[in-house]
C-alpha cells in the first residue's frame, strides 16, 4: 500500500552506518520496557547501526566488561511478552561520582559508543544529561590520564542522549502516559475485581494501598475505573476534615442497600498539613465511627511484575523506534531529548524541561500549593481528577440545579467493553446537571417499543467493571420506525439524545438528521460516543473496547505461541475480528510480534503470501522458533483463512508446520480493561456536558420547548490526534467509506511499516509525524479554579 506523502523511505536519508547505539534501563523496572530495547536493537540493527546492550543499567556501563554486549536481530526474540527487564536495572552510587561517570565514559569510548538510549524515570534522565554536560570533559580528562588516545576526542566529540520513561507511577511531566503505567493499572483493577466478589459476599469495607510515593495517577484512575467510594492522593489531600465526610459517604451508600466499599490510598497519601495518610489509619477509622468490618490490601510489588499490557507494548515499541529515529537526526547541539506520548501521537520534548516541571509538582506539594501541583502534573490528570469528584460524590438534591430537560441514553449496534462505565459516567453527569435521566434498553428496537424508563444515581453504581452492554444493545437502524421513535419522543418529552455505539450509531445518527425535516421531535440535540471493538467509526482514532479486545488478541497470541514451545517449528495463522477494519489485526499483530498480518486496506496478491512465507521459512531457518501470522476477518474474499493456512502449511513443509485458530467473539467479551473504563468514563462526561451546553443554547423561552435544527446540534465526539472533538456527523460523510464501514484515512496505517520493520521487512516508514523537538505545555492553575474535598 502507497505511503503518504512525507518523509518516506527514511532510512535512505537517516543512515546508522558508522554509529554506534547502546540501549539501558535504570531505575525500578516497568512492564514494556524489553519491548521498547527490543525495538530500539531492532530499528537500530535495521539502519545500520551497532546496537549495544549495557546490562544491569548504570553500574553495567560503569563496571564494564561483559555488562557492554553487542546485541543481535534474534537475541531480543520472544522478549516482547516478558514483564519486568531482562537486560537488568539497578541503582549506582557510583555512577554519582565523578570517578564513576569518568569510567563510564571510559567503558563507552571502548566501543565506540556515543549514542544512548536511557530508558527509566528522571533519576535516570537527569543522570544521563548531566553525563552528556560533561562528556567532553571526561574525554579530556581520559587523554590526560594516557587512558584513551587524543584523536579520540574529536572522534567521538559529543554524546547524544535519547530518553525513554519507563515508571508505573506516571510521575513524568510532558507525557500523557509512561511505560508500564497501563500494565500496573490491569494489576490493580485484577485485584479490586476479585476483592469487590469477596466483599460483596460478607458486606466488607476494603482499603486498599497502590503505589505511588510522589504521585497519586495509579491511586486516583483504579478509583475511576472501578468506581471507589474514597480516594487518597499526594497532589490534592483532602480537606481538613475529611474523616467525617468519608464515613458520612460510606454509611449512606450502605444505606442505600450497596454492600461494600472500596477506598483506594496511594502509598504518598498525606493530608493539609502533610502529614502520611496510611491504611491502617483509615481502616481504624472506618472500623471507629461505623463499626463496619474492614479489611487492608497492599498490592505492593504485584503492581510491577506480570506480562506488560498490549498498550504498553505498542506504546514502547513505537517509543523505541522513535528514540533511534531522534538518535539519527540529532547534532552537537541538539538537548537530550525524552520521547512521550500526546494524544495518540509521539512527541519529541527536552528532557531537562520535563525534568524541571516533574520537579516543581513535587516543590508545589512539599509549599501546600496543592491546586497548582494538580496543574502542573498535567491536563490529563487534572480531568481524571475532575471526573473522578463528578461521578464519585453525590450532592445533596438540595444543592442540585433544575434543568427540567429529560435526556435518554441508549446503545447502538454489537457490545462493547466499556459501555457500562460510559452509561454510567453520562447518567452521573446528567443527574448532576439536574437532568432526568432516561434509559433506553436494546438501542432502536427498544426505543420504538416504549422501553424507556426513567435511571437514578444508584442505579448504575458497580456498572464500571461490567462487560458487555447492561442496557441491551441491537443493530436495528431508526429510519424504518422513525415515527414509532418520534412518537415516544414526544410521550418522554425526550429533550437530548445521547448514542453510545459502532458504525450504526453513526448511521443512526445521519438518518435521525435527515428524519428532523419531517418531525419536529428530532431536532434535539444529539451525540454520539464511539463504542466498538472494530475501531471503524469515522471521526475518532479510537473507540470504546478496541483496547479490551486488543488485550484478549495479545493475551490468547502469547498462550498460543508459548503452546509450541519445546516442539518443532510452528507458525500460527490467527483470525481477528473487525469487519473491513484492519486496526485490530495491525496492531494487535505490532502488540503480539507478529510477521505479517492482512487487511483490507492493504490489498495483497499471491505474490505477497508466496514473498511472507519464503520470508518466514527463511527466519524460521536461521532463528526463530514459532511464527505468528494474523488475519483480518474480511481481508480478501478469495484469500480466506483456510487457504492461507494451506499455503503455509504446504509452502512450509520441511522447514515448519502449521495451526490455525479463529478467535471470534472472545474478543467482545470480559471485563473492560482500565484504558476502556476511564476513556469511556471521561469521553461520555464530556458528551453529557455538552448536551448540557446545547440544552441551554436551543431552548425557547416562548413555547418553552427546545428546538436544535443545525448540523453542529448532531454531533460524534471522538479523539482526534491530541484532544476530544465534537464533529457534526453530516460532515463526516466525506470522510467515511459507506460500502465497506470504514473511514477513509485511518492513523493506524502508520503503524503497519513499523510492524514490518520489526519483523525483519525492507519497507519504507512514513515519519513525516517524527518530531520536531517540541516544548511542554504549561497547564497553569486559574484563580477560579476552587478545589473540591475528596
Amino acid at each position: 500500500m502507497a505511503q503518504p506523502d512525507g518523509k518516506k523511505i527514511f532510512f535512505e536519508n537517516l543512515s546508522g552506518a558508522g554509529k554506534a547505539i547502546a540501549v539501558l534501563t535504570s531505575g525500578g523496572d516497568a512492564q514494556g520496557m524489553n519491548a521498547a530495547v527490543r525495538a530500539v536493537v531492532r530499528m537500530g540493527l535495521y539502519v545500520g547501526a551497532k546496537v549495544y546492550f549495557i546490562h544491569e543499567g548504570y553500574q553495567g556501563m560503569v563496571d564494564g566488561g561483559e555488562n557492554i554486549r553487542e546485541a543481535t536481530w534474534e537475541g531480543v526474540s520472544s522478549m516482547l511478552q516478558v514483564g519486568g527487564t531482562v537486560i537488568g536495572s539497578a541503582r549506582c552510587k557510583e555512577f554519582r561520582t565523578h570517578e564513576g561517570r569518568l569510567k563510564a565514559a571510559h567503558n563507552l569510548v571502548q566501543h565506540g559508543i556515543t549514542n544512548l538510549c536511557v530508558i527509566g524515570g528522571d533519576g535516570s534522565l537527569t543522570g544521563a544529561n548531566l553525563f552528556r554536560e560533561e562528556w567532553s570533559g571526561l574525554l579530556t580528562e581520559l587523554v590526560e590520564q594516557g587512558v584513551i588516545e587524543a584523536d579520540a576526542v574529536q572522534k567521538y566529540s559529543a554524546l547524544h542522549i535519547v530518553g525513554m520513561v519507563g515508571s508505573i507511577d506516571n510521575d513524568f511531566c510532558g507525557t500523557d502516559m509512561t511505560i508500564g503505567t497501563d500494565s500496573a493499572l490491569h494489576r490493580i483493577i485484577e485485584v479490586v475485581d476479585a476483592i469487590m466478589t469477596t466483599a460483596q459476599s460478607h458486606q466488607r469495607t476494603f482499603v486498599l494501598e497502590v503505589m505511588g510515593r510522589h504521585c497519586g495517577y495509579l491511586a486516583l484512575v483504579s478509583a475511576l475505573a472501578c468506581g471507589a467510594d474514597w480516594v487518597l492522593i499526594p497532589e490534592m489531600p483532602p480537606e481538613d476534615g475529611w474523616e467525617e465526610k468519608m464515613c458520612q459517604k460510606l454509611s449512606a451508600n450502605r444505606a442505600g442497600m450497596k454492600r461494600l466499599n472500596i477506598i483506594i490510598v496511594a502509598e504518598g497519601a498525606i493530608d493539609r498539613n502533610t502529614k502520611p495518610i496510611t491504611t491502617d489509619y483509615v481502616k481504624n477509622l472506618v472500623v471507629k465511627c461505623l463499626g463496619f468490618d474492614t479489611r487492608v490490601t497492599i498490592l505492593g510489588h504485584v503492581q510491577r511484575g506480570g506480562t506488560p499490557s498490549a498498550f504498553d507494548r505498542i506504546l514502547a515499541s513505537r517509543m523505541g523506534v522513535e528514540a533511534v529515529l531522534a538518535l539519527l537526526e540529532t547534532t552537537a547541539n541538539t538537548p537530550a531529548c525524552v520521547v512521550s506520548l500526546c494524544g495518540n501521537q509521539s512527541v519529541r520534548l527536552p528532557l531537562m524541561e520535563c525534568v524541571q516541571m516533574t520537579q516543581e509538582v513535587q516543590k508545589a506539594m512539599d509549599e501546600k500549593r496543592f491546586e497548582e501541583a494538580v496543574k502542573v502534573r498535567g491536563r490529563s490528570f487534572e480531568n481524571n481528577l475532575k471526573t473522578y469528584k463528578l461521578l464519585a460524590h453525590r450532592k445533596p438534591e438540595s444543592e442540585l440545579p433544575t434543568s427540567n430537560f429529560n435526556v435518554a441514553v441508549l446503545n447502538v449496534g454489537a457490545p462493547a467493553a466499556g459501555m457500562n462505565a460510559a452509561v454510567r459516567s453520562a447518567i452521573r453527569v446528567g443527574i448532576s446537571e439536574g437532568h432526568k435521566m432516561l434509559a433506553v434498553n436494546d438501542g432502536f428496537e427498544g426505543f420504538y417499543k416504549g422501553q424507556i424508563k426513567e435511571i437514578k444515581w444508584g442505579d448504575v453504581g458497580g456498572w464500571t467493571g461490567q462487560g458487555g452492554s447492561l442496557l441491551g444493545t441491537k443493530r436495528t437502524l431508526p429510519a424504518k420506525h422513525a415515527e414509532k421513535i418520534a412518537e415516544q419522543m414526544r410521550k418522554h418529552n425526550i429533550n437530548a439524545l445521547l448514542v453510545i455505539g459502532g458504525f450504526e450509531a453513526f448511521l443512526s445518527l445521519l438518518e435521525l438528521l435527515t428524519a428532523r425535516g419531517k418531525y419536529e421531535e428530532f431536532c434535539v440535540p444529539m451525540v454520539m460516543v464511539p463504542a466498538t471493538v472494530s475501531n471503524n467509526v469515522p471521526g475518532s482514532d479510537l473507540s470504546i473496547g478496541a483496547d479490551t479486545a486488543l488485550n484478549a488478541i495479545t493475551t490468547t497470541c502469547d498462550r498460543i505461541k508459548q503452546s509450541a514451545s519445546g516442539t518443532k517449528r510452528r507458525v500460527f495463522i490467527i483470525e481477528t475480528m473487525g469487519g473491513y477494519c484492519g486496526y485490530l489485526a495491525t496492531v494487535g499483530g505490532l502488540a503480539a510480534g507478529a510477521d505479517a498480518a492482512y487487511i483490507y486496506e492493504e490489498p495483497f496478491d499471491i505474490k505477497d503470501l508466496q514473498a511472507n512465507v519464503e520470508h518466514l521459512t527463511e527466519k524460521m531457518k536461521t532463528s526463530i522458533q514459532r511464527g505468528l501470522v494474523l488475519r483480518n476477518e474480511n481481508s480478501n474474499e478469495n484469500y480466506t483463512t483456510d487457504f492461507i493456512y494451506q499455503l503455509y502449511s504446504e509452502e512450509g513443509k520441511g522447514v515448519f508446520d502449521c495451526r490455525k485458530n479463529v478467535l471470534g467473539h472472545m474478543q467482545q467479551g470480559g471485563a473492560p480493561s482500565p484504558f476502556d473504563r476511564n476513556f469511556g468514563t471521561k469521553i461520555s462526561a464530556k458528551a453529557m456536558q455538552w448536551i448540557s451546553k446545547k440544552l441551554v443554547e436551543t431552548f425557547r423561552q416562548g413555547n418553552g420547548r427546545v428546538f436544535a435544527n443545525s448540523e453542529d446540534s448532531c454531533c460524534l465526539l471522538g479523539m482526534r490526534r491530541r484532544a476530544l472533538v465534537f464533529q457534526p456527523v453530516v460532515q463526516l460523510k466525506d470522510e467515511t467509506d459507506f460500502v465497506h464501514r470504514i473511514p477513509k484515512e485511518q492513523w493506524w496505517l502508520k503503524l503497519r511499516p513499523l510492524m514490518k520493520i520489526l519483523a525483519k521487512y525492507k519497507t519504507s516508514y512514513d515519519v513525516s509525524d517524527s518530531g520536531q523537538l517540541e516544548h511542554v505545555e504549561r497547564n497553569r492553575p486559574k484563580e477560579s479554579d476552587a478545589s473540591v474535598a475528596m
